[in-house]
């Protein structure tokens, strides 16, 4: 998929109307789009909806306090990033350029104490009306309708509402356009808590419906357990868990009680997956799988929640039971693991976060792997690495002339807008994750 969104045309710029007229402020849109002969008609989308709730309140405390300026989108471009690194070299923390929880606490206090004073702004800031940009990238290629929830700051008066029309140009169907109707509700956390009865009139009915929660699990948590069982599937991104190891624990939690969790990171491994099962894919090499005993997995300092999830798979699908696990932490990150095969052989696995100049916009990515054997006749020597940062630390030492290597090309569909736009193709629970995060449960418990 390409990575940039088609067109859109504005039906209905955002508009403000009270809670009892949404409904009939989009019909009215609708009736007043239905075709001229000169002008194709505008037919509102009848497939799914899509709420997205924007749990991380970072970005609006740093534009309360005069950090950040632009427009409350929940993206981590350049601004925010800037405006990241100047908050945290005030507070004194390391400067990442990437939230914290530390962070986050501070700017809390911060904004409660100048509030008490009346020194915050929380008008300062500009809502992204469309569901933190992410209408674009899901309307052209799933139009539906689009509930957005945007928590602010200040005092709890109540819930407002706006709603809006979009059409991707390209969609043309017997000289139709077919439309998103957006619906963006806007109030405090505390109001949010009172939001459910409001979402199950606004949500199109005995239609799937979708919950994207767009950052940490831990952020207003009672609400997810509130909204999530109304809905068909719940979508997550670890990338964005600001504990990854921690929040897991809570995510197995919603699991075990049934809910369809998927994580938009988890779909981040499906190129690194391939090349691993294309490594062992020839006849010759199909039984040398069973002769590895050694793997290193490196990935960005950060958040280890993709080199997790990807040893979870080698160990569900290999059969590989974790029996213990240490940590180092420093200038690297190292998690020592050792596994043991169903024929009790040892397994010994290394992840190790790596700090890099210019992290990516995905905080934990993969940068290269490799899956060897103690037995020096084994056939099963395998290096994967990121094309954009190359593999030199597992080509060291004559690997490179010993094991096959493979580049994962950089994708340009990997953000979470994207990836969340393909996962509303997917349907029912995915197994092959289940086994695999069950996996990273069994690493989790045995964390010091």
């Amino acid at each position: 998929m390409s990575s940039e969104s088609t067109p859109l045309v504005a039906l209905q710029d955002p508009v403000d109307v009270s809670l009892d007229d949404i409904e009939h402020s989009l019909s009215q849109i609708w009736l007043s789009h239905g075709g001229d002969g000169n002008a194709p008609a505008a037919v509102r989308a009848t497939t799914f909806t899509l709420v997205v709730y924007e749990a991380d309140d970072t970005q609006q405390l740093l534009a309360a306090l005069g950090y950040y300026s632009g427009p409350i989108d929940g993206i981590l471009g350049p601004r925010m990033q800037a405006a990241l690194r100047s908050a945290q070299k005030d507070y004194g923390l390391p400067v990442t350029g990437r939230p914290s929880p530390e962070l986050r606490q501070i700017l809390q206090q911060e904004y409660a104490a100048q509030a008490a004073k009346g020194m915050t702004r929380p008008d300062r800031y500009a809502m992204d009306v469309r569901g933190g940009s992410v209408a674009d990238a899901i309307a052209s290629q799933n139009p539906c309708r689009v509930i957005a929830l945007c928590p602010t700051l200040g005092d709890d008066t109540g819930i407002t509402a706006q709603v809006a029309a979009y059409c991707p140009i390209n969609k043309k169907v017997r000289s139709s356009l077919i439309c998103c109707e957006y619906i963006t509700l806007k109030g405090t956390h505390a109001a949010f808590a009172r939001v459910e009865p409001l979402l199950q009139s606004l949500v199109i009915r005995d239609l799937p419906r979708f919950l994207w929660w767009k950052g940490d699990l831990q952020h207003n948590l009672d609400l997810f357990q509130t909204l999530a069982p109304k809905f068909s599937r719940i979508i997550v991104d670890s990338s964005e868990f600001l504990v990854p190891t921690s929040t897991f624990r809570t995510l197995a939690d919603l699991l075990q009680q049934g809910l369809p969790i998927t994580d938009l990171n988890w779909r981040r491994l499906g190129a690194w997956q391939e090349l691993a099962a294309e490594a062992f894919d020839p006849p010759e090499r199909r039984l040398a799988v069973k002769e590895i005993d050694q793997v290193v997995i490196d990935y960005e300092k950060g958040n280890p929640a993709q080199a997790l999830l990807y040893l979870g798979w080698l160990a569900s699908r290999l059969q590989w039971r974790p029996r213990r696990v240490t940590l180092e932490t420093g200038d690297y990150d190292l998690y020592h693991i050792e596994l043991v095969s169903s024929d009790e052989r040892l397994i010994k696995a290394e992840l190790a976060g790596i700090p890099t100049g210019d992290s990516g916009l995905v905080l934990g990515d993969l940068i290269d792997l490799k899956l060897t054997s103690s037995n020096p006749e084994a056939d099963c020597c395998t290096i994967i690495c990121s094309e954009t940062r190359g593999c030199m630390r597992m080509e060291s030492g004559g690997s490179a002339q010993m094991c096959r290597t493979y580049h994962v090309t950089p994708l340009t569909d990997q953000t979470a807008e994207l990836l969340l736009s393909q996962e509303l193709q997917r349907w029912g629970q995915d197994v092959l994750y289940a086994e695999s995060f069950a996996a990273v449960l069994q690493l989790l418990d045995l964390i010091p």
